[in-house]
This record gives structure tokens, C-alpha cells and sequence, in this order.
């Protein structure tokens, strides 16, 4: 993710689209492709992601976007139970910014 969410427990499309800075069109279709996302939606359609979701998203796009993996290869790397490689990006992310940080006081 490329930009914080302020904590609240529901995003709309947009904010997660600006979050990320994709379009929306990239949030609705890979709703549609990995089914581990399921916002909640309004009686009149609009969706609205949790934390949870965000989460899901943040693990999408490091093996999409950043990993190069082709959307068949999330999927399987998905169900192999990546749910401790969130946590393993999480912190080399954080590791990350504090070295950019160091880096930016030399």
C-alpha cells in the first residue's frame, strides 16, 4: 500500500483505490478474481471493505504488482496459506522505511 488508510472500520472504493493508486476498475476486478474478498455492500451497491479486506488487497498487490506474479500464480500462492507472508511483508516493509529513513539522515 502506498499511501495510509486512517482507521476506520469501512473504506469505500475510492479511498482503497487511492490507497494502493490503482483505479477502481482494479479493486472491483480483482474482487471478482479472488473470492478471499468480500466487502460489504449497501442497499444500494456500494462497497465497502474492512480492515480485513485492505489486508487481502495488501497481499494481492505485493504478489501482483511488485512480485510479478501472474494472477493464476497468486491464486495458487493464496491457498498454499500466505497468511504468514503478510505478516513476513509487513515487517521487511517496515525494515524498509527505517533504512530509508537512515539513509535520508547520511
Amino acid at each position: 500500500m502506498r499511501h495510509q488508510l486512517p482507521e476506520k472500520l469501512y473504506y469505500s472504493i475510492g479511498e482503497v483505490a487511492d490507497a494502493f493508486e490503482v483505479k477502481p476498475s482494479l479493486i472491483r476486478f480483482w474482487e471478482k478474481e479472488f473470492k478471499i474478498i468480500s466487502p460489504k455492500k449497501t442497499q444500494r451497491g456500494t462497497r465497502k471493505f474492512s480492515a480485513k479486506d485492505i489486508e487481502k488487497f495488501e497481499l494481492i498487490y505485493a504478489l501482483v504488482k511488485q512480485r510479478g506474479f501472474t494472477l493464476e500464480g497468486a491464486k495458487k500462492q493464496l491457498t498454499k496459506g500466505s497468511k504468514g507472508n503478510l505478516e513476513v511483508l509487513k515487517k521487511l516493509q517496515k525494515i524498509r522505511q527505517e533504512l530509508l529513513r537512515i539513509k535520508a539522515e547520511l
